[in-house]
């Protein structure tokens, strides 16, 4: 049995997401295989692209399935920038999409004609920016309130329960930028590329039992 499955279904930085694992102590396998998800004891989804198409590059992939059993059977399941997106019911880049609706709530994009500190703010926000922790899951246990993380995106999911967010960041507007929800954790930035704080949570993430 795999220790940590990484869901290769074609639209992750999946090597990056592995060397992370590896950098802190543990060994990850990148699969494309349903059955070797379905069977590990823990689960990484990544995604880096469209909603539209990681959705459809899930279902084409049969991984939808395994992951859904997975997370049903309390086993510990991480989502990544657009992995955790795909938890939430819909989004709407390029139309409405339906995603695995694990989460109840929306993926929006950021509005247009932001500013912040009397300056336009750019779509995707790219970079380096704080975290504000709302609640504690085990993965984030040694993360400190204000810490910097790395984020790529021009889209946010939007929880309809306020209670499952787990830290929120700001970009014009606070937005969630993680969630917590029974063995389920979540981040809108990417841990693998967040340095010390990233490959904590990876550590942590790989420790956990739920």
């Amino acid at each position: 049995m795999a220790t940590i499955a990484i869901i290769d279904y074609g639209m992750g930085n999946l090597r990056s997401v592995q060397k992370g694992f590896e950098k802190v102590g543990f060994e990850a396998v990148v699969t494309a295989d349903p059955k070797v998800v379905l069977e590990a004891e823990k689960v990484v989804l990544p995604g880096v692209g469209a909603f539209r198409d990681c959705m459809r590059n899930l279902e084409q992939g049969g991984f939808v399935e395994p992951i859904l059993s997975v997370i049903q059977d309390g086993r510990p399941f991480l989502g990544i920038c657009v992995g955790m997106q795909l938890l939430f019911t819909d989004s709407v880049e390029f139309g409405l999409y339906q995603g695995l609706n694990v989460i109840p709530g929306h993926v929006l994009r950021f509005p247009e004609g932001m500013r912040e500190g009397g300056e336009d703010l750019k779509v995707p926000h790219m970079g380096w920016n704080q975290l504000s922790i709302k609640r504690r899951p085990s993965a984030f246990s040694d993360v400190e309130d204000g810490a910097n993380v790395y984020f790529v995106h021009s889209f946010y999911a939007k929880p309809d329960e306020e209670g499952v967010v787990a830290a929120t960041s700001s970009y014009g507007i606070d937005f969630c930028a993680a969630v917590w929800k029974d063995n389920i954790v979540a981040t809108q930035f990417h841990p693998e590329k967040s340095q010390a704080v990233g490959l904590s949570i990876l550590k942590n993430f790989a420790l956990s039992k739920a």
